[in-house]
């Protein structure tokens, strides 16, 4: 079994009219996604994803690692990994290479599946075949009522957990959490995101109202590099802090756990280095006594990976389902995600247990030449004119 090709698929959606939405990084206008197809000379195809800059993941991957790769057993999945890491070390360790590196990774974790005709939780040593998944939108509303109704939908959908967005300034995030929280009962968890918008003092109050309306846990209140930040709340605060969606690579989250700065750690596995990184991680978290929630934003294939991961970690307790209109999370893949009871239930197809829709791959490809659209992507912004952020936190 040797690696034939490697392609590159840069997706671009824009949001249509009314569809734009205020969060703490300003008002998003569409989503990104790359995702990364092996084919081996059996016929057999593994496919994964990356969440970053869509030219530097095709640059790393088709420029430079690709040559490294082709000819290669996609099977022997550590060396492939060292190999990777290393030719990229120079310019990487984080950001847009680890993401490359994830992406081409998690496709050799579901070719290694499909080769043996076994999930990629069970190469992984999973016994579970259904996990614990939340609800993920509940951005920015001035109709409360309207916030309310929106949690109360996904309780009625089957979640029993869901995230939703503060950062704004005090008065709306303690009447914002105290709404959703009369909307849905006291038995459902509700988890919080910063969006990276606290002054540390801000927090310390915000976390006291937390704390009393029983929120699972609070996300990134700050900036991903300020970890003296972190490991000040953790003193100042009963709820549980979370954060990992902007770290990177094995060392990035043991700087973060040795530190004391988390309880919960949120890898990606098309951020953070793939699945054999985001294992790794959660294997770390569990020496450390922390709790490992995948952060899932982009696309389905990642969602799925990071499924197949959290079912395999001994501290693994849930996985992100984003609700906003994504077509990358909805359409992306034939398979529709199963929720029962709060419940994702983890496939026992081959490898990822998953096939891209085609039509969806070809309504929103980039061509390799192509830039991407101006537009604000959340994570990313591309344009001068989509800049805009929100009002400094505390300001109305």
């Amino acid at each position: 079994m040797k690696i034939e090709a490697i392609e590159v698929i840069n997706l671009a959606h824009q949001a249509p009219p009314g569809g734009a939405f205020a969060y703490g990084g300003g008002t998003l206008t569409g989503r990104l996604a790359s995702i990364v197809r092996v084919t081996c000379d059996d016929g057999l195809m593994g496919i994964g994803s990356a969440y970053s800059h869509p030219q530097l993941v095709r640059t790393v991957i088709e420029q430079h690692l690709e040559p490294f790769l082709l000819g290669r057993d996609p099977r022997s999945i550590d060396a492939l990994w060292t190999t990777m890491y290393r030719l990229t070390r120079w310019y990487g360790r984080k950001g847009a290479a680890v993401s490359a590196i994830g992406a081409l990774d998690t496709a050799f974790w579901d070719l290694r599946g499909k080769s043996l005709g076994k999930p990629v939780h069970e190469l992984l040593g999973a016994s579970r075949t259904n996990i614990s998944a939340y609800a993920s939108a509940l951005f920015w509303h001035d109709d409360l009522d309207l916030l309310a109704h929106e949690a109360s939908s996904y309780v009625a959908a089957g979640y029993r957990r869901m995230k939703m967005r503060l950062g704004r300034n005090e008065e709306y995030d303690a009447a914002a959490v105290e709404a959703v929280r009369r909307a849905v009962g006291p038995s459902i968890d509700i988890m919080v995101d910063g969006s990276m918008r606290y002054p540390l003092d801000a927090a310390v109050r915000i976390g006291d109202v937390l704390s009393r309306a029983g929120v699972f846990w609070f996300e990134e209140p700050f900036e991903p590099d300020d970890i003296d930040a972190y490991c000040a709340l953790r003193t100042l605060t009963k709820v549980a802090v979370a954060a990992g969606e902007n770290e990177f690579g094995l060392s990035g989250f043991r700087e973060l756990m040795r530190a004391g700065a988390i309880d919960i750690a949120q890898p990606d596995v098309c951020r953070a280095g793939g699945i054999s990184e985001v294992y790794r991680i959660g294997l770390l978290a569990a020496e450390h006594g922390i709790r490992v929630a995948t952060h899932t934003w982009s696309d389905a294939v990642a969602l799925v990976a990071n499924m197949h991961v959290v079912a395999a970690l001994p501290t693994g307790i849930t996985v992100e389902v984003s609700q906003d209109d994504n077509p990358f999370i909805h359409e992306l893949v034939n398979e529709p995600l199963e929720i029962r009871d709060g419940q994702l239930l983890v496939s026992g197809a081959p490898g990822l247990g998953i096939t891209l829709n085609e039509a969806t791959v070809r309504k929103f490809q980039l061509g390799p030449m192509d830039d991407v659209p101006e537009g604000n992507y959340s994570d990313m912004i591309f344009g001068s004119g989509f800049a805009s952020a929100a009002p400094r936190y505390g300001a109305s």
